[in-house]
């Protein structure tokens, strides 16, 4: 009978060890369920100031101000880029990275209604969510330093501000800098209309402008003596179009002619013209960027005018990571997707009846998790070049209607409302809560690496943008200054 008794209480003191044993995911959760208005309100307060890259101060300010009252060590202005930041909390143990953007798009001026009604005539707009983007990157990043005070584990959380991601590389001079170097693991999102954690790759992307300099005359009384760098742009663009026959098929060119002189009647002596060039494989990019370029030179050569090559940046596609993809797929499905409320749902149908499809998704999919896949997109993105120097993993999350495009005026009004919120707040569960499974299984972290290096197989990252200095005028002066 003794012995019966002091089972027993064996038996009860295992049952208090294990009642008393931590809910990680539990307080994570709550951690972020108690602050989503406080989110909500930043992610608005972003999106009602729409900054175009490199250009926004206020946007990052409103980030930093919230990782410093966090309890966030904030180094601003790095990599010589004046709106990036890097932002740490040091408890030693395994670092995990963050990865916030915070920039928007010319053109996509939209007010938070299901209907065409721009803000600002002509006027930037978050299309992409990138105010979405940063909030949930600063969420997740306390909700884990906020667990790791609570359960005096050893970690260290850095959340990384990098500015124009679209088309500016913001990270890959953030990179080129040395800013990533000791980190175990990268976790980021981005806003979409479905749940998805897929190991994902895309292609990687050169761009850069071609001014072409002539000599200016009177196009009517004396042509012979102009030499039209219209000219050289138009030579050069008809090579180019030639060229796309004899490149691979998953090859991408675009241009633009950005400035084609000034008037009619005078023969232009100043033309520019900007291109874009993506590939999956980095080395097929740079290829036919060097064709690009001897196109631009031969076109300068037949029309007697001089063209200045001027890169604006170079990124890589996304290396995946299977091992992190997998945990973050966990992740997602039990977080759930987003469930609409009456006055979403109405808002919601209206939105699909303007989109441009024959078919559209049912609005339920914004609820559901999309099964597992390794997956390729043919845009592109500058969180390759991360992926390139450390494992990383993101996510993408139903912020916007189902069967909405990005950089579309529905995504901005999706972004600034509800249904944006509670697309950030899925992405930011998740991502914290992924956060919490690498620090809490070093094994994790031995694998992702393990699998990095694998893939890499040898290769060494070369930045793609060489030693150029970071084009933090791309954005309001790439068609006036020569």
């Amino acid at each position: 009978m003794k012995n019966f008794f002091l089972l027993l209480m064996s038996f009860g003191i295992c049952l208090t060890a294990f009642a008393q044993e931590p809910n990680h995911e539990s307080f994570i959760v709550r951690q972020l369920d108690s602050n989503t208005e406080k989110y909500s309100k930043i992610a608005r307060e972003i999106w009602e100031n729409p900054e175009l890259g490199y250009l926004e101060f206020t946007s990052s300010q409103i980030l930093i101000d919230e990782l410093k009252s966090a309890g966030f060590n904030v180094e601003t202005a790095v990599a010589g880029l004046p709106t990036s930041f890097v932002a740490t909390y040091d408890k030693g143990g395994p670092v995990i990275g963050f990865l916030a953007e915070y920039d928007a798009l010319p053109g996509l001026s939209q007010d938070a209604v299901p209907f065409r009604m721009e803000l600002v005539e002509g006027g930037n707009g978050h299309g992409c969510g990138h105010n979405l983007f940063g909030t949930a990157a600063v969420a997740s990043g306390v909700a884990l330093k906020d667990w790791i005070d609570q359960n005096n584990i050893q970690a260290t959380i850095k959340i990384f501000g990098t500015p124009a991601e679209e088309g500016g590389a913001g990270k890959a001079f953030m990179v080129r800098d040395g800013l990533f170097e000791g980190v175990d693991a990268v976790i980021n999102w981005h806003p979409s209309d479905r749940n998805a954690a897929n190991a994902s790759t895309c292609t990687a992307v050169m761009q850069g402008y071609f001014k072409f300099r002539g000599q200016s005359a009177h196009a009517a009384g004396s042509p012979e003596r102009g030499r039209s760098a219209l000219d050289g742009v138009e030579a050069m663009n008809m090579m180019v179009n030639m060229m796309r026959e004899h490149v691979d098929q998953e090859s991408r060119i675009h241009y633009v002619i950005v400035n084609g002189g000034m008037a009619a009647n005078v023969v232009p002596d100043y033309a520019v013209v900007e291109y874009m060039v993506r590939h999956p494989d980095v080395k097929e990019v740079k290829e036919i960027w060097q064709r690009v370029i001897k196109a631009a030179e031969g076109a300068a050569m037949g029309t007697g005018t001089d063209v200045e090559v001027e890169l604006v940046s170079g990124i890589y596609g996304l290396l995946p990571n299977e091992t992190l993809a997998k945990t973050m797929h966990k992740n997602l499905t039990a977080v759930g997707g987003v469930e609409y409320d009456e006055e979403e749902l109405d808002f919601a149908k209206k939105i699909q009846e303007t989109l441009n499809m024959p078919r559209v998704p049912p609005l339920t999919m914004a609820k559901e998790v999309q099964p597992y896949k390794l997956t390729h997109f043919p845009a592109s993105t500058d969180v390759g070049d991360v992926s390139y120097v450390t494992p990383t993993v993101g996510l993408g999350t139903a912020t916007w209607v189902p069967g909405t495009a990005a950089h579309s005026w529905q995504a901005t009004a999706a972004d600034g409302m509800s249904i944006g919120y509670k697309g950030m707040m899925v992405a930011a569960k998740t991502m914290a809560l992924t956060g919490k499974d690498l620090i809490l299984n070093p094994l994790l972290i031995k694998e992702a690496k393990k699998e990095f290096d694998e893939r890499l197989d040898g290769y060494v990252y070369e930045s793609l943008i060489g030693d150029i200095a970071p084009p933090l005028d791309f954005r309001k002066a790439q068609n006036k200054v020569k």
